[in-house]
């Protein structure tokens, strides 16, 4: 079967993988915040968040195959690669002296990263104005998590993945308040608390303040990188898929990008793109160039429907649109100097929820040669 990597991720990570009864899978997600309704897998050495609860998983002509200890990734049947899974940590066993598990404070995403949601409440996620992707609220409502997570639990959570699970870097987002910071203020007590008890690289998540300056108080907190997620980028889409959010203006969310750039550093700042909810890709990839000549790092990743949002039946993108925009992006990107495995901290850091990074690697690879041909 002659397919490239990045075919192959893309086909995987889109269609989702389906699942027999018997399979033993060690670190789900179902439901709730995402990356959701996933298994965090490796496939040729690189992480990938699959699908594996989703409707359309339910259909893919991707399997597993389970014996000795040992797990292929089937297509159609035939065997094709051989896959790794992300281990239940370490951490996930204790608990807080109040009594809280530390898997409610703060989850492990991919096979290294730290994820926490430090407000689980969000102005947005009203039932007529929510994002009609977003299931932030059903992890509250599941007791998976808790409203509020203080400084010092997130401290006390993060020293322990670090030092038990080898847990590389840190993602905080959160639900927006109703306050003009949007969520940086929270986010500055917590990524101190945090700093202060071990030394791990942090990406902060929030909408851009009111208030720009609120950016470099995250900075000065010790914040290592910054994501301002724009999510859906045509003006249409925003508005009948964030009816609330969409108030927030991509102009807005530019001049934020603008502001943070000079302060975090080009490649430092990133945004994440859901493709397939209606975007053309030509507009993703005209908003893609003109964040990229600013310095900032568009992560563009499939979308994912998480079941029990509005969404949850809408289809995931075929492989073929996902590569239409990951593939000249990642030229687009080679161009600009700007590279995923530079990144301090964060969700492009990672990679694991979208095949770009193979993109990626493949078009440095190339301008590199490229490169060494003009000098000779």
């Amino acid at each position: 079967m002659n397919t490239s990597k990045q075919q192959l991720l893309t086909e995987v990570q889109t269609q989702g993988i389906r699942l027999a009864d018997s399979t033993d899978l060690p670190l789900t997600r179902k439901g709730g915040a995402g990356p959701s309704d996933h298994q965090a897998m490796r496939i040729d050495d690189q992480s990938l968040m699959v699908p594996v609860y989703t409707h359309q998983s339910k259909q893919s002509a991707f399997s597993l195959r389970q014996s000795q200890g040992r797990t292929e990734l089937l297509k159609n049947g035939i065997a094709i690669k051989d896959i790794t899974f992300a281990n239940q940590p370490k951490f996930y066993a204790l608990s807080t002296q109040d009594g809280i598990p530390y898997s409610q404070i703060a989850t492990l995403h991919s096979h290294d990263v730290l994820a926490t949601t430090v407000l689980q409440e969000c102005i947005r996620y009203e039932k007529d104005s929510a994002c009609q992707f977003c299931s932030i609220g059903q992890s509250l409502e599941a007791g998976k998590t808790i409203a509020h997570k203080r400084p010092e639990q997130l401290a006390e959570v993060a020293k322990a993945a670090v030092e038990l699970d080898g847990v590389s870097q840190m993602v905080m987002t959160t639900g927006t308040p109703a306050t003009a910071d949007r969520g940086a203020a929270v986010l500055c007590e917590s990524v101190k608390a945090v700093k202060a008890a071990v030394d791990i690289p942090i990406q902060v998540q929030c909408e851009p303040p009111k208030d720009l300056s609120w950016l470099k108080a995250l900075k000065e907190a010790g914040a290592d990188t910054l994501g301002l997620h724009i999510e859906v980028v045509e003006n249409d889409n925003r508005k009948r898929i964030m009816p609330s959010k969409s108030n927030v203006s991509i102009a807005e969310y530019l001049r934020a990008f603008r502001y943070a750039v000079p302060i975090f550093g080009r490649g430092q700042v990133s945004t994440y793109l859901l493709a397939g909810l209606g975007d053309r890709p030509e507009s993703v990839l005209a908003l893609c160039a003109e964040l990229i000549d600013i310095g900032v790092y568009p992560f563009v990743v499939p979308f994912v429907p998480i079941s029990g949002t509005p969404l949850e039946n809408h289809p995931a993108p075929d492989s073929d649109f996902m590569a239409a925009i990951l593939e000249p992006l990642a030229d687009m990107l080679a161009d600009g100097e700007l590279n995923s495995e530079s990144i301090k901290s964060g969700c492009a850091k990672c990679g694991a929820c979208s095949s770009l990074k193979s993109f990626e690697q493949k078009a440095f690879a190339k301008r590199h040669s490229d490169l060494i041909d003009e000098a000779c």
